[in-house]
């Protein structure tokens, strides 16, 4: 789903028109969060969910904690609905597998830690406590407005540069849910931009003032790719493929054109001929996400580079200080 304009925008004449239906996607998420988890884990389960629809930095944030529990000596197997993919699971993510089987965001995932996808998030969590070595956490990759399976640790993570977009909700905004509702279950929020551009979320939203939270940026890898003065054709199909642009301006790329994609969009065969033929024409070298890159076929990997990119923060302590309240008991 590609994020319509308007809802980044102030409230409009379309997003008025909508709104009637966005009350009816209220109600629905209301019921739906109303029934009672199918199955409590045996050990912690931590989400890592979102406020809105679109892409907020959810997978960079899973790998970070993946990251932090590691230091810790903590197992964690991730289990993600594979959106995106065919397969309904529950199963394991293989590296041989295709995103169009599992989704992009587990293929990518399961490069760091075992992962498992699963649409019915219970049956995904216990399968995942079947296996012969079973994990000490389960991080469940989105997750927050479905209520199968309980949390013990709920973490929002908040796009600081879009925030809310219009307010409204799904379909006139970008919210999933009532901005009070998500926030009376999240334990911690993730604010993912330049601390000026958090400070006017909270000035904006002053209701998030009480919710602990941590600052922390997208930053590339260096992976030294000499990327200053390359002429790039930048494309990528996420959730907001303009900051993924800008992490390229950042880098001193001379970008030649963009292409943005819907997310997690599959890459056609004359889509990928198309934007060969573009670089061939503007003598200018590919250059895609990590999370797009797992879309591509196998031989045109060779011919397009990516900008990984990682969650910092210069403080951890408010999530290091949750982990060890949940792990240690």
């Amino acid at each position: 789903m590609k994020a319509p304009r308007f809802w980044s925008r102030p409230p409009g004449l379309t997003a008025l028109a909508l709104t009637p239906a966005s009350w009816v996607w209220a109600e629905l998420t209301r019921r739906r969060m109303a029934r009672p988890p199918e199955f409590t884990a045996p050990i912690p389960v931590i989400c890592v969910g979102n406020l809105t629809a679109g892409g907020t930095g959810k997978t960079p944030t899973v790998i970070a904690l993946i990251a932090r529990l590691a230091e810790r000596g903590t197992r964690c197997a991730v289990l993600s609905r594979g959106h995106g993919g065919s397969d309904p699971g529950p199963r394991p993510v293989d590296p041989s597998d295709s995103a169009s089987e599992t989704g992009d965001e587990p293929l990518l995932l399961a490069a760091f830690a075992p992962t498992w996808i699963a649409r019915d998030r219970a049956a995904g969590a216990r399968a995942i406590l079947a296996t012969d070595d079973p994990p000490d956490v389960i991080l469940l990759d989105d997750g927050f407005q479905n209520p199968a399976l309980a949390k013990t640790l709920s973490l929002v993570v908040i796009d600081a540069a879009s925030g809310f977009g219009n307010g409204r909700l799904i379909p006139a905004g970008p919210l999933r849910e009532p901005l009070s509702a998500g926030l009376a279950r999240a334990d911690h929020a993730i604010f993912i931009g330049t601390e000026a551009e958090t400070d006017a979320v909270l000035a904006k939203h002053p209701e998030l003032a009480t919710l602990p939270r941590t600052h922390a940026r997208l930053a590339p890898v260096a992976t030294g790719m000499p990327w200053q003065g390359m002429r790039v054709l930048a494309f990528a199909g996420i959730g907001r493929p303009e900051k993924f642009f800008a992490t390229l301006r950042s880098l001193g790329v001379e970008i030649a054109a963009t292409r943005a994609f819907a997310d997690h969009a599959p890459f056609s065969d004359a889509i990928l001929t198309r934007l060969t033929e573009e670089a061939r024409q503007l003598g200018a070298q590919l250059v895609t996400t990590e999370k797009d890159a797992v879309r591509l076929p196998q031989e045109m990997r060779t011919r397009v580079l990516t900008v990984p990119v990682r969650l910092e923060s210069t403080d951890w302590s408010g999530i290091d200080a949750l982990l060890s309240e949940i792990l240690d008991r």
